[in-house]
């Protein structure tokens, strides 16, 4: 099962999708002359840079859906003209998200497992 890398936060002035593909993870990686993953850890050291938080969640709401000219004009309106750190837990959800996949799936079980109440253990049925 493949992670899904978009996710939808209440962000700003409404709930918006968010999400990195291949294809802005690469323009992240140009626009912050660092790999994604660089870019992430910057966000939880507390060494980023504001531009770091700006791309990540300019290009996540382009890979989410946004038109790219709408969401210039949500990061100028929401993360430009407001203090930086308001919205650096929202970038970095937004990275780990396209690196890692959402956060709500749980790894390692397969649709339906999580439900099923059985206590019978694997060897059990071959005593």
């Amino acid at each position: 099962m493949s992670r899904d890398a978009r996710i939808e936060l209440d962000w700003a002035d409404g709930t918006y999708a968010f999400r990195l593909g291949w294809g802005q993870l690469g323009e992240l990686q140009e626009k912050t002359d660092a790999g994604p993953y660089v870019v992430l850890n910057r966000l939880h050291s507390g060494q980023w840079r504001v531009e770091d938080v700006s791309n990540v969640i300019r290009l996540g709401l382009i890979g989410g859906g946004m038109a790219p000219a709408d969401s210039l004009k949500k990061v100028r309106t929401y993360v430009e003209a407001r203090p930086p750190m308001e919205n650096v837990p929202v970038a970095q959800a937004v990275l780990a998200a396209g690196l890692i996949g959402a956060p709500e799936e749980k790894l390692g079980e397969a649709e339906g497992e999580a439900e099923n109440d059985s206590t019978t253990s694997p060897t059990e049925n071959f005593e």
